[in-house]
């Protein structure tokens, strides 16, 4: 008899095996971006990736998002190869996403309402996430009417209506001022911690990190980026990201993280120096 299959259950979120990324310059020569990237995400981990500038870390979402294919190796995805665009995975980047002459529950329920869900109910949904994220009473209000901070918010939304089974991030609250930057990321593990998605995000700062995430890697220097280092995060749960800092443990795990990522950083500041 035949045995019933267990990969899916037992499949990390995300899986990149053996991932090698290479470009073609326009003289002809190949640049290799990522080389032999071995990282697994679970269901519900929340991970960070840090890096000097150019690492590749934008590059590795871009993989998980499938906007771009591997050069070499897989991307799988609860336990299948990833061919095209990622269908459980949304995406929140630093710039804006939202469509200027649209209101926010008409930016918000677009998503649904792309997949054919009726206005109605689209707008329905649109007003819990919008509710969710901190801004009933903006449903009207176009982009333009609403500050930094709120847009992040209309973003978020954006995204997470659509129940995403992987978050991804892109440097999406660093042009935030530090005080909207430090709710907004509190605002999001609450979102994160009311759901079982699996978060992917990226920063260059790594107190940033070390404050979100359960685990934060570290891209060594580009060309061709590898994995120097990945730190399990265990600090407790529920967190206020300004105010862990000043843990004596958070202040252990950022010396450690950082004397992988200050050599990297001095590399690439060599490099492109000597460019």
């Amino acid at each position: 008899m035949d045995q019933p299959s267990t990969r899916l259950s037992d499949s990390p979120m995300i899986d990149l095996q053996a991932v090698t990324k290479e470009f073609l310059k326009p003289s002809g020569e190949v640049h290799t971006v990522l080389r032999n990237i071995n990282l697994r995400v679970e269901k519900g981990e929340f991970c960070a990736i840090v890096g000097p500038t150019g690492c590749g870390k934008s590059t590795t979402l871009s993989l998980i998002a499938g906007f771009e294919e591997p050069s070499l190796g897989k991307v799988r995805i609860k336990g299948e190869q990833l061919t095209g665009i990622n269908p459980w995975a949304s995406c929140v980047f630093q710039t804006e996403n939202a469509f200027p002459w649209k209101t926010v529950i008409d930016n918000v329920s677009l998503g649904l309402r792309l997949k054919g869900t009726s206005k109605s109910d689209a707008f329905q949904e649109a007003r819990h996430w919008i509710e969710k994220v901190g801004l009933k009473g903006f449903e009207g209000h176009y982009p333009h009417q609403l500050s930094g901070g709120m847009r992040k918010r209309v973003a978020l939304a954006q995204c997470l209506i659509t129940q995403p089974e992987i978050l991804l991030m892109d440097e999406s609250f660093s042009a935030l001022d530090v005080h909207t930057r430090h709710l907004m990321e509190n605002e999001l593990l609450k979102i994160w911690e009311e759901t079982s998605a699996s978060v992917f995000f990226i920063t260059h700062d790594l107190e940033e990190a070390i404050a979100l995430s359960d685990r934060v890697i570290v891209l060594t220097a580009g060309p061709a980026a590898t994995i120097k280092g990945d730190y399990k995060i265990n600090l407790d749960r529920p967190r206020n990201v300004a105010e862990i800092r000043f843990e004596r443990q958070f202040a252990e795990l950022h010396e450690q993280i950082w004397n992988d990522l200050r050599d990297e950083v001095m590399i690439s500041y060599a490099n492109a120096n000597n460019a």
